[in-house]
């Protein structure tokens, strides 16, 4: 048996091993121009970046705006009330964002007795004054602070509203003075507007 010798494949001078045309010259997809040939790659992959980045720029403003309120929603934020109709000592319920809301219209016998109430004594202790931004007008939300039952007007211990449902009773200034409830009757946000009108927002 004679011994097997080493298979050698002969390259032609100034070839690549395997390739006839120098290093497959002409399979590439581009061809190598120089300086220039830089530049324009260059010049080229940068409007790209920039184009990439504009859109996905424009995307992240088109996705945040969306989530702002729309105009009609911002019109439903705030709600114009007229106080005319409501004569001393009465308490109206209006609406404002699907919630229902106390106004009642005080008596100077009412003001004197929630300014006179001894804080101290109070659990969610706040003075009459800190609660109203005119004396005559309480402005509060009529939710229970317990677990949200509407209380009923004029009744309870204390001359404001008292809550069916776990008997929690309130002043006449919206402060919670017995019963399971933690805290007073909310105040919401709101502005007069002259003497005969409430915007509630």
């Amino acid at each position: 048996m004679g011994v097997a010798r080493p298979f050698s494949v002969q390259a032609e001078p100034g070839s690549i091993l395997g390739s006839n045309d120098g290093g497959f010259q002409k399979d590439r997809a581009f061809a190598s121009t120089g300086a220039e040939g830089r530049e324009f790659t260059y010049l080229l992959l940068g409007g790209t970046r920039f184009v990439y980045a504009s859109a996905i720029r424009l995307g992240v403003i088109q996705f945040v705006s969306s989530m702002s309120a729309s105009k009609d929603v911002l019109a439903l934020a705030s709600a114009e009330f007229n106080l005319d109709e409501i004569g001393e000592g009465q308490t109206i319920t209006v609406k404002w964002r699907g919630k229902p809301v106390f106004i009642k219209r005080r008596t100077p016998e009412m003001i004197a007795t929630e300014e006179a109430v001894n804080i101290a004594e109070l659990r969610d202790q706040e003075t009459d004054a800190v609660r109203v931004q005119n004396p005559e007008w309480l402005v509060v939300m009529a939710i229970c602070t317990h677990l949200g039952c509407v209380p009923i007007s004029g009744a309870g211990d204390y001359g404001g509203w008292f809550c069916p449902c776990h008997g929690s009773h309130y002043d006449g200034s919206g402060r919670i003075r017995k019963g399971p409830a933690p805290l007073n009757l909310e105040v919401p946000p709101y502005k007069f507007e002259g003497d005969s009108k409430v915007i509630l927002g």
